[in-house]
């Protein structure tokens, strides 16, 4: 099915989702352009799953709107059903049944006749590279091949709204880049894709814009660049051969580049974000800081310039959320 030109795939207005006294998620707006990996980015109990989980019509809203094309997930759960798919965080395959038996299943069941189904299996299993494993029992595949099958399952029938919810929790890192490659593939073909993941890099890798969502809210969205811009235009990475000298290097980091340091978990190691009207100047600062931590014999290892990383957005942005709520 196709979608009016410039529609959004996913609209959302003040979603409200309450547990009891608890508002799992609590006003969430999202705008996810078709045909795109939009990433949902968040920690454990953020909100993220029960926001898909709402979109996908398997829990109704307390309060506020969701469309999926311009359909309301409420009002017209069915129409919103015939256009999404959504993969969960765990394996919703028979374990008892093969790759080939549960795919060849689920297509009878979606109303593939016998051989249109085994067609469709065959193809799947192929593409995902499971064709040699097609006649064994699930149980005895990988947690990776047992991904790419659920992932599989979800598009027997080509859905335009496809839901990952966490897909690469658990893989190694040879199985999450099948996964991701997976995920490229069916985005190329037309699908738009919204990831949730607590995996930074997989956003990373694979999303053109993310919402960060912390304690039930949004609490940043945009393209990777700008969220990194939000936080600084930079990051100063500094290692240093004595941990001991690790405080009088942070204080020394902090004068000469008007910067927010940040000591981090390794011992010997500091990260200083440059706000944003240090831009013109920050390789000018960061050479000085290098000659002044020297001249004090201060012995760096390595020193590096770079823009902050996603890894440091969320640090920062879940952070700012936390001392926010504790004023």
């Amino acid at each position: 099915m196709s979608n009016a030109a410039g529609e959004p795939a996913i609209e959302t207005s003040g979603l409200v989702k309450v547990f009891g006294e608890t508002r799992a998620v609590d006003g969430v707006d999202l705008v996810v352009p078709a045909g795109t990996v939009y990433g949902v980015l968040g920690p454990n109990g953020a909100g993220k799953t029960t926001t898909v989980r709402m979109l996908a019509t398997l829990s109704r809203p307390d309060g506020g709107e969701a469309r999926v094309f311009g359909h309301d997930v409420v009002r017209e759960a069915d129409a919103v059903r015939s256009r999404v798919s959504l993969t969960g965080q765990y394996a919703s395959v028979d374990e008892d049944l093969t790759g080939q038996e549960n795919l060849v299943l689920l297509g009878k069941l979606l109303g593939h006749r016998t051989a249109a189904a085994r067609d469709r299996a065959a193809q799947l299993l192929a593409a995902f590279g499971l064709t040699d494993a097609a006649r064994r029992q699930v149980k005895n595949y990988s947690g990776g091949m047992r991904r790419r099958l659920d992932i599989a399952a979800s598009i027997l029938n080509t859905p335009d709204v496809l839901f990952l919810d966490e897909p690469t929790t658990g893989l190694d890192p040879r199985s999450r880049n099948q996964v991701w490659d997976i995920v490229r593939a069916i985005v190329a073909q037309g699908t738009t894709v919204l990831l949730t993941t607590q995996y930074l890099d997989e956003a990373d890798q694979l999303a053109s814009r993310i919402a960060v969502i912390d304690h039930g809210r949004v609490i940043a969205e945009g393209t990777k660049g700008e969220l990194k811009a939000s936080v600084g235009v930079g990051a100063v990475h500094v290692r240093l051969r004595d941990a001991d000298q690790r405080a009088t290097a942070a204080e020394m980091l902090e004068r000469a580049l008007s910067a927010t340091v940040q000591l981090d978990p390794d011992p010997v190691a500091i990260t200083a974000r440059l706000s944003s009207d240090a831009h013109e100047a920050a390789a000018d600062r960061a050479s000085r800081a290098l000659a002044e931590l020297a001249k004090a014999g201060v012995i760096v290892d390595t020193f590096s310039l770079g823009q902050p990383s996603l890894d440091e957005v969320f640090l920062a942005l879940t952070d700012r959320t936390a001392t926010e709520e504790a004023a």
